[in-house]
């Protein structure tokens, strides 16, 4: 059967989105770039298949399949970072498959990251987007390439889940710091509850626009490893200096997801400590 969803990009996010469309009884595609990837997830209750988006013949290869299809989730990774990996990744690969494969509908998952703000306010996506990096700055133009095709863009912030939080693995390597006295406001998300803002955001009958993906809880960094200490029992870390070389920059900023929960979504884990518990699991 011709797939009714494509998930570009079956990582850490895309391969839960791909699931959850599948188990909602969707025809689900999953696009990934490797034959690693691909020996990951073949066998999964979702069709998958491999597409180099940065390679123009490896994206018309699938034309025949994909033209027109009803639903595509961008939802790429950079696992350099780069600002040339980004603009091949997310602008330009963005920009090749929707001129080949014209989906009727684009949902491009992007990054809080594209906000500058620094100044521990709440950013809404109505906020002035100044992303600090290149990087940003090339997430923003791969957001208009969705937008002017009548899609919507996703802003996630730092994405956690089953096996994966920096900062949980830095607690518990000791190598956590309470930057500056941890008085920096953070942003996440789980990745269940990101998937399932994706679904949200796949109704035919949703205006497009602009979307935060964010937990309801921004906390400090301070009360993030507080939450750590408390819940195994251990001293917080030592304060430290900043590290300023980070990915995304060093920034201060209160996400809302006012929006999206305007649309009925609710995430199952509204802070970072909730999900505490399950994310311990097997550590």
């Amino acid at each position: 059967m011709n797939p009714e969803v494509l998930i570009i990009g079956c990582g850490f996010l895309g391969e839960a989105t791909a699931e959850l469309f599948s188990s909602h009884g969707s025809q689900v595609l999953g696009l990934v770039r490797s034959q690693e990837s691909w020996n990951r997830i073949n066998g999964r209750p979702y069709d998958s298949a491999l597409c180099d988006v940065t390679d123009d013949a490896s994206v018309e290869a699938l034309d025949p399949r994909l033209h027109g299809i009803p639903l595509a989730i961008y939802a790429v990774s950079s696992g350099g970072g780069t600002h040339e990996e980004y603009a091949s990744l997310y602008r330009d690969g963005l920009q090749r498959i929707q001129e080949c494969w014209k989906p009727q509908k684009i949902i491009f998952v992007s990054s809080t990251s594209v906000y500058g703000q620094n100044d521990a306010s709440w950013v809404t996506e109505a906020s002035p987007t100044i992303p600090d990096r290149e990087t940003g700055r090339m997430l923003l133009e791969a957001e208009g390439i969705a937008l002017a095709a009548g899609g919507s863009v996703a802003r996630l912030t730092g994405i956690y889940g089953p096996g994966r939080s920096l900062l949980l693995k830095k607690f518990l390597a000791g190598e956590a710091v309470l930057e500056e006295g941890g008085h920096r406001w953070l942003n996440q998300i789980h990745r269940d509850d990101a998937a399932v803002a994706l679904l949200r955001l796949s109704d035919p009958l949703l205006l497009p626009g602009i979307f935060n993906v964010t937990d309801n809880s921004p906390s400090t960094q301070r009360q993030l490893y507080g939450w750590m200490a408390e819940f195994l029992d251990r001293p917080p870390p030592p304060e430290g200096p900043a590290a300023l070389n980070r990915k995304r920059g060093f920034n201060s900023r209160r996400i809302s997801n006012a929006k999206l929960r305007a649309l009925g979504w609710e995430p199952s884990y509204p802070s970072y400590r909730d999900a505490l518990p399950q994310l311990m699991v097997g550590i």
